[in-house]
């Protein structure tokens, strides 16, 4: 068993956002965290304590997902007001935006090589588009209901969703069939993504569960219901062997993914924890929520030389831990980092080197078993061996509910006669939507070789 030799304590607390921050993510050189929030707004913080955030005003309503290209060098944002935006993260804040789809844009993710975007959509549609000149590609349009989260493999050949109709759909990019639909039976999964290792998919589910199914075998690996909230969101650690959940709890969970147990429970946002995100290296993770603040945590659990331990356990068993059925899970351990809310109303950066210490204080000397034991995975199998994981949110907007169980029969029937007509509407904008970008992008191809034209034909006059 390997051994965790600290536990994790805040670093920081960003303040600047004036309303419920709904996803987080890092850049690839830790020197940035993206942010947006219910308040329409995109915020860059930037990790050098002298350096002033930057606030990216465009989106007309709330932004529900952001996340910075592999390169870092662009942040995407996904908003309700239907819109896809581009930034380049500096202080000129120039961006590009484009109409993604016909209603709320609820996730955006970059593909692995940073030349692809997925996003997901109240229009019941996942589409892919080029990062450059954002062209449109294709669209799956299986669902029947809101879709929360799309997400690329890491190889870039699957995509995976997970939508208000109960389902978690897994897509062939290239294809585009549906490969296998996981369903959900008592909620659905406000988050979605892919094990580093691309064989298993996680769900952060609004019955209060994470479950962990493999892609291969379509078995669930593990189940834990250790929140006593819907679960919002979550992240792999990069190295495969850990997984951070943000909670309605107000709480944030570490797994342990290795040995089948709850880690650490981590109180420090006086409200609903939204969104949450590993760096890139792991060595540390921010969270989003309610509260309006962002807090940057260091993990400390998996240092150097355990990782590089966990990793060539991975490497050689590929497999859990088993556990019986019966037995219980590991105890956790309580974190309580002293995480002030600021009621400063300019973007500000807060860091107190008191704090931390009390933090890490009073981790070290309150790691008391939490009341809140995690249950045991229902089912195990296989990880697979790990490689070199961001909305993300759920949003405030209110869920479409079924009709009631007393409903006539005549009206249930005419509900699902004006269900169907309405997926056949939405599948139709869908492939007008198609066309008129093939035709646009068409007319663009003419235009620039009339131009071309143009320019050849005034050469030989000039001459």
């Amino acid at each position: 068993m390997s051994s965790y030799p600290c536990d994790p304590t805040l670093e920081r607390h960003f303040k600047g956002h004036r309303d419920n921050v709904t996803s987080v993510d890092f850049s690839c050189n830790m020197k940035q965290i993206a942010t947006g929030s219910m308040d329409s707004c995109v915020m860059i913080w930037n990790m050098k304590t002298q350096m002033r955030a930057y606030r990216f005003e465009g989106h007309k309503d709330a932004v529900l997902s952001v996340q910075f290209s592999p390169s870092g060098h662009l942040v995407a944002s996904a908003s309700r007001d239907k819109t896809v935006r581009l930034w380049v993260p500096s202080m000129k804040a120039e961006s590009t935006a484009f109409r993604a789809h016909t209603a709320t844009v609820r996730s955006v993710n970059f593909s692995g090589d940073g030349q692809n975007l997925v996003t997901a959509s109240d229009d019941k549609t996942i589409k892919v588009w080029t990062v450059h000149r954002q062209k449109f590609l294709l669209s799956l349009n299986q669902h029947i209901n809101w879709v929360r989260s799309a997400k690329f493999s890491p190889d870039d050949r699957l995509i995976v969703s997970s939508s208000d109709d109960k389902t978690i759909k897994l897509w062939d990019k290239n294809s585009r069939e549906c490969i296998h639909s996981f369903y959900e039976h008592s909620g659905y999964a406000n988050y979605v993504d892919f094990h580093p290792s691309g064989t298993c998919i996680a769900a952060a589910c609004t019955d209060n569960s994470v479950k962990v199914w493999d892609i291969r075998s379509h078995k669930m690996l593990q189940h834990y219901q250790v929140h006593s909230g819907a679960v919002n969101s979550l992240s792999f650690h990069p190295a495969g062997n850990f997984l951070i959940t943000a909670s309605s709890d107000f709480t944030m969970k570490i797994l342990d993914l290795v040995e089948g147990k709850l880690l650490y429970t981590l109180h420090g946002h006086q409200g609903r924890v939204s969104g949450v995100a590993f760096s890139r290296t792991g060595e540390y993770f921010a969270s989003g929520g309610s509260d309006e603040q962002v807090m940057v945590w260091k993990s400390n659990f998996d240092s150097a030389e355990d990782s590089d331990n966990v990793r060539l356990q991975h490497q050689t068993t590929s497999s859990l831990h088993p556990l019986p059925a019966s037995c219980k899970a590991q105890p956790s351990f309580s974190s309580h980092p002293c995480a002030r809310r600021s009621e400063a109303s300019e973007p500000s950066e807060h860091f107190n080197g008191r704090d931390s210490h009390a933090a890490a204080h009073t981790q070290s000397a309150s790691r008391s078993v939490s009341h809140g034991a995690a249950t045991p995975p229902h089912t195990h199998g296989p990880l697979g061996s790990t490689s070199s994981s961001t909305q993300r949110p759920r949003s405030r907007a209110s869920t479409r509910h079924p009709p009631p169980g007393g409903a006539p029969p005549g009206l249930a029937s005419t509900l699902e006669h004006i269900i169907g007509q309405l997926d056949i509407l939405t599948q139709t904008v869908s492939i007008l939507e198609r066309r008129l970008t093939l035709t646009e992008d068409k007319l663009k191809e003419c235009l620039e070789n009339q131009m071309e034209i143009g320019l050849h034909l005034q050469r030989p006059e000039e001459a």
